[in-house]
């Protein structure tokens, strides 16, 4: 029985990143998303789950940073592109205790990491192509698509390299440790300034599973503060406060018309004033009326009835008008609650002003200005004694467009424990700026820029 295209996620560095993990129902599921199936695929299914179970069904449990899975080991033949790799083992997953794997747009994850870190030390897949002769070189490259309109989002050649991808020359440098495609970096520079922080030489990682460059915290703390970074829910709650505090203070204090609108034909709306009194307010009604919480400011609130239009702009909704949604609402409840105290105005604003000091990233994103980008200085990773350096609108993602465009640095904390730690990950967006080769033959990762 062949079961055909599983969409997997290509991972270098997680702790999960030398194994193939699938979800145990994910075949049923996909095929009775994309296609029918008939009965006999679907016992056949039941029958290989079952052999599984009885001939390979040693139960695994893993651990990282954003969850966990529980399942068991299977084998299987395993086809990549026009390659057949025999007797694969790998976890099929009965239990996942992350949202990010649960919500994910693809069927499991593609470890490309060593087997000194796999799952019940099974041999990977790149390795297992290796010793079975699938391949003609000891090695694979990475060329990632930073275009986000292209028809293809990159390319990972197996066995060898592809030099329409690259310019110039390859920089090697060596592998530090098996387990992770681990190696050391030397000094980081923003601009010309020489940080220190990596001096005496730090060890960094590669992982096209990570989208941002992680470092320690106390570390990426310093360079975010350089670029002028901060918290993103934060900087977008004092915008809030500063554009829009003193109007929900006034819509708050003296009551508001809202509107529902009816639909007189497929063009026309009329407007039904509604008026609420100030304590009943709900937050998302306020902020819809002053425009931050629907699609390019559509002002459509129903009088406690969802409209199709509500669910439409908000499934539509950009990342920057979902942070601004989430400030504004936010700064609503503070700024009621505070009317209940008789404080005045400025003793209000300033407070949730302050307030959004404290607000924590629920992923540790910072935001900076968009109109500053072109001001930012470059940073420079030393690696094999050469600079790789990143421009700011390369280490900078702008989400969304005009006045709700959100701009996050390319720079988060991670923090990696001992004995594996303290690392830095190179993520997508040092890796689709530079192509890579993970040379496993000799032990050595090549750099150059990409094409």
């Amino acid at each position: 029985m062949i079961i055909k295209n599983l969409l997997l996620v290509l991972s270098f560095g997680a702790l999960i990143s030398s194994s193939l993990l699938l979800p145990a129902e994910c075949l049923v599921r996909m095929s009775l998303k994309r296609r029918p199936l008939d009965r006999d695929t679907v016992n056949a299914m039941r029958i290989v789950r079952k052999m599984g179970m009885d001939q390979q069904g040693k139960r695994c449990e893993i651990k990282y940073g954003t969850g966990s899975i529980a399942g068991f080991f299977s084998k299987d033949n395993v086809q990549v592109g026009d390659l057949t790799v025999k007797d694969q083992v790998f976890v099929e997953a009965t239990k996942v205790g992350s949202l990010s794997l649960l919500l994910a747009k693809f069927d499991g994850i593609l470890g490309l990491g060593f087997q000194e870190i796999s799952v019940g030390n099974a041999t990977p897949v790149w390795f297992n192509m290796v010793q079975q002769d699938l391949v003609s070189e000891e090695v694979f490259s990475f060329w990632l698509n930073r275009d986000p309109t292209a028809e293809v989002g990159g390319e990972i050649v197996f066995g060898g390299v592809d030099p329409k991808h690259y310019k110039g020359d390859h920089t090697y440098v060596p592998i530090t440790e098996k387990g992770y495609w681990q190696f050391e970096m030397g000094d980081f520079f923003i601009g010309n300034y020489s940080t220190g922080f990596c001096k005496g030489g730090c060890a960094a990682i590669l992982d096209s599973g990570t989208s941002l460059l992680g470092g320690p915290t106390r570390v990426i703390a310093e360079i975010n503060h350089a670029i002028g970074a901060q918290g993103i829910l934060s900087t977008e709650c004092k915008e809030i406060v500063s554009q829009y505090g003193e109007m929900i203070w006034d819509l708050l204090l003296a009551g508001v018309c809202f509107c529902s609108f009816l639909l007189i034909n497929s063009v026309t709306y009329k407007a039904l004033p509604i008026k609420i009194p100030a304590m009943q307010f709900q937050p998302d009604k306020v902020c819809s009326h002053i425009g931050l919480c629907c699609l390019n400011g559509a002002e459509y609130v129903s009088d406690g009835i969802e409209t199709v239009v509500d669910r439409e702009n908000r499934k539509n909704m950009s990342v920057g008008n979902e942070v601004f949604c989430d400030a504004c609402q936010m700064a609503v409840v503070w700024i009621r609650n505070q009317l209940r105290l008789e404080r005045t105005k400025e003793q209000v604003l300033e407070y949730v002003n302050e307030l959004c000091d404290a607000i924590p990233s629920p992923n540790q994103e910072s935001a900076v200005p968009c109109d500053k980008i072109p001001k930012l200085p470059n940073v420079t990773f030393t690696i094999a004694d050469k600079p790789f350096t990143l421009t700011p609108e390369q280490y900078i993602l702008k989400a969304g467009e005009g006045p709700a465009a959100v701009c996050l640095s390319g720079f988060t904390a991670f923090d990696v424990p001992p004995p594996r730690g303290p690392l830095w990950i190179l993520g997508d967006i040092f890796m689709g700026v530079y192509h890579t080769i993970f040379d496993s033959g000799n032990l050595k990762i090549g750099f150059a820029e990409a094409a």
